[in-house]
């Protein structure tokens, strides 16, 4: 481990475990230069104290949803260099995979707090990350790539036979001829397609767009 003094902004709105992670990095020989508890305060301390990497809970106040994580990925877009470590109960997969996707991709980690106790390995994760590098958490990395998989995985044989004849310029009428069904039947076909891939409520030519570039990217 390196041996680098490392100033520290932490951010986390828990006072007994804020309190502690202060005593954890002091006793490694690193300078919690702010300890703050909501999100506002937080990039207000990076601001004033230009610290050598942050560390932040995902939940802060007012809501407790994800303001902490919001505030990573949006101080990662002012300043890139800056390393990051996310600290979370849970994987907040949207916001996880853009932090992890900031600035280069380098300098940034997300850990579940569960890993905290584990001293030496959060102590060391917190170093490496402020040298450049990437930690994730390994539920993180396996939550992630369930997100990313195929699409249309979720589909039904019958619904990817009609989300290929949608995307081939079908009609309803013409679906429901080829395959020798009812067009109502192809009406609920497509909407069960159209839910299972969380496309948005709209305008239906539009989500039977978003539909066919879900096909023919997978």
């Amino acid at each position: 481990m390196s041996g680098r003094k490392l100033r520290v902004v932490l951010a986390e709105d828990s006072v007994l475990l804020r309190e502690g992670l202060v005593a954890v990095l002091g006793r490694f020989g690193h300078e919690t230069v702010a300890a703050v508890g909501d999100a506002d305060a937080l990039r207000d301390a990076v601001s004033a104290y230009e610290p050598d990497i942050v560390v932040t809970d995902v939940r802060m106040p007012p809501s407790f949803h994800d303001e902490g994580l919001r505030a990573a990925v949006a101080l990662r877009e002012q300043r890139p260099a800056l390393p990051v470590l996310v600290l979370s109960q849970y994987v907040q997969r949207s916001y996880a995979a853009e932090l992890l996707d900031s600035g280069d991709g380098t300098g940034v980690g997300y850990l579940l707090k569960d890993r905290v106790g584990q001293v030496e390995q959060f102590v060391a994760g917190l170093t490496q990350v402020a040298e450049g590098g990437t930690v994730v958490d390994p539920e993180v990395v396996r939550q992630l790539l369930r997100r990313r998989r195929d699409p249309l995985e979720r589909l039904t044989p019958r619904e990817r036979e009609v989300l290929g004849l949608i995307a081939e310029g079908k009609s309803n009428a013409a679906i429901a001829a080829e395959l020798v069904v009812s067009e109502a039947a192809v009406g609920k076909h497509i909407g069960n397609i159209l839910g299972k891939l969380g496309l948005p409520q709209g305008d239906g030519t539009h989500r039977r767009v978003l539909a066919v570039l879900a096909y023919l990217r997978a």
